[in-house]
């Protein structure tokens, strides 16, 4: 297929222009509720990205990690290698529910990781706070939806980014958050039978 230079020149100084009227009207900033759900991967991968931005601009960050216990996971391993003195990094889950069969147990390690995430959103001097996979401890009822969303309506420092990972999000969640992405499940290998693999999933 042949294109015009000049056509195609044109065509997107025009795009630029009304793009750039766009961008003009876009002078806010706010600290962010972000919210990764749905069935498909990568809700995670997606929160850890950020983190690392915020770590690659030297802005203080930590993360709490809900449920995944004592999986062996590579954003931790290095963020506690290398990062340390930028990104604080709490596992506070002892693994998926599924193999913990203890609910009172869960319910207490979740509520100390919810603790433990209020003490850090608070603290004005994070700019990233990152609540991997609460949306599994909120559905599972061991933290109360309207308990955190009364919280980050009412005590979440204004400047402050909070991301809340893990699929089913409550709705309540959903309608106080500013940014929601839902992953899709199209196609996944552990259907096929592959496991979850190194530098893919951990």
């Amino acid at each position: 297929m042949t294109v015009d230079p000049d056509r195609h020149a044109s065509k997107m100084a025009k795009k630029k222009a009304a793009r750039d009227k766009i961008m003009a009207t876009k002078t806010d900033k706010k600290g962010l509720i972000i919210v990764h759900t749905g069935k498909g991967k990568g809700k995670s991968s997606a929160a850890f990205g950020m983190i690392f931005r915020c770590i690659a601009h030297g802005m203080k960050c930590a993360v709490v990690q809900f449920i995944k216990g004592g999986m062996d996971c590579g954003e931790r391993d290095l963020i506690n290698a290398k990062f340390s003195d930028v990104c604080a990094f709490y596992t506070m889950g002892e693994g998926f529910t599924w193999e913990t069969q203890d609910r009172t147990r869960d319910v207490e390690m979740a509520q100390a990781a919810w603790e433990k995430s209020k003490e850090l959103i608070r603290d004005p001097s994070n700019t990233m706070v990152l609540l991997d996979e609460i949306n599994i401890a909120i559905r599972y009822d061991y933290v109360d939806a309207n308990e955190v969303v009364k919280f980050l309506a009412e005590e979440k420092p204004e400047m402050t980014h909070v991301v809340l990972t893990g699929r089913n999000a409550k709705d309540e969640l959903l309608e106080i958050a500013d940014l929601v992405t839902e992953m899709e499940l199209i196609k996944h290998p552990f259907r096929s039978g592959i496991k979850a693999q190194q530098g893919v999933e951990y």
